[in-house]
């Protein structure tokens, strides 16, 4: 098992036995595993603590750790604006199995660790796979560090190389509040996988161009959303994903869409 891992600018931490005991939570293409509740304990947490964070116009995969034992504390990963196609998604291998750890940076020092390129999806969303590129599928992944309930860091020939999020939407939230504790609907789940399609490439290119077809989807989804009957939290979330398109595409998105 890989002991350490490298970020880019040369930067690396040691694996340790100790994974964040934090509830991932979903919100729109940002997945946060991090202690703050609101923007304004975010901002006191980045203060706080170091490694990678976004920028203004700027936004790399954020990990930030204490600067007393320098270990991971809190992780942000954006979800890619291109999904793969179905023959790339089927090439994530499916091994080596997740070992949880967390991560204890080799110094005390800022880093810029790009953002993945491309999403993977596996049958129904089961998993989010976020790859550096689709170079990485040429090789066998060393290592899957579970550095987190269902969140994992991929690894090959001791680089990080990608994330991956199993079970996404047990963990929508329109909010910083954790997700609800109660599975998600089969609507849920099947509408998280319509709204990927609408808001990734090569979907949403779609939708920007007037597709009769892709905007029928966008008003039926939207619809779908505003009208389920369960997991209200999770359409909510589900439904701020989309927002920006139904406004500028949609018409609303629920006139007399079934």
């Amino acid at each position: 098992m890989t002991t350490k891992l490298k970020f880019d600018g040369g930067w690396s931490a040691t694996v340790t036995d100790e994974p964040l005991d934090l509830v991932p939570r979903l919100l729109g293409t940002f997945l946060i595993v991090s202690p703050y509740a609101d923007r304004v304990e975010r901002e006191k947490f980045l203060a706080d603590t170091f490694g990678s964070q976004d920028l203004l116009w700027d936004l790399p995969d954020v990990f930030r750790f204490a600067p007393d034992d320098r270990r991971l504390v809190g992780a942000e990963f954006r979800i890619p604006e291109v999904s793969a196609s179905a023959e790339d998604s089927a090439r994530v291998p499916v091994m080596p199995e997740v070992r949880p750890g967390g991560l204890r940076a080799e110094e005390v020092k800022q880093f810029r660790h790009e953002m993945c390129t491309v999403l993977c999806r596996a049958p129904g969303d089961a998993v989010l796979t976020c790859l550096r590129d689709l170079d990485v599928l040429d090789e066998p992944l060393e290592a899957r560090v579970g550095i987190a309930p269902d969140v994992a860091l991929l690894v090959q020939h001791g680089t990080v190389v990608g994330w991956s999020l199993t079970d996404p939407a047990r963990y929508l939230t329109a909010t910083y509040a954790d997700p609800s504790p109660d599975p998600p609907s089969p609507a849920t789940r099947r509408l998280l996988g319509d709204c990927l399609d609408l808001v990734t490439q090569p979907g949403v290119f779609d939708v920007e161009d007037g597709d009769p077809t892709a905007l029928s989807r966008l008003r039926s989804t939207a619809h779908a959303l505003h009208t389920q009957p369960d997991d209200r939290p999770r359409a909510e979330a589900l439904l701020a994903l989309i927002a920006t398109l139904v406004e500028d595409y949609g018409d609303g998105g629920t006139d007399g869409a079934t």
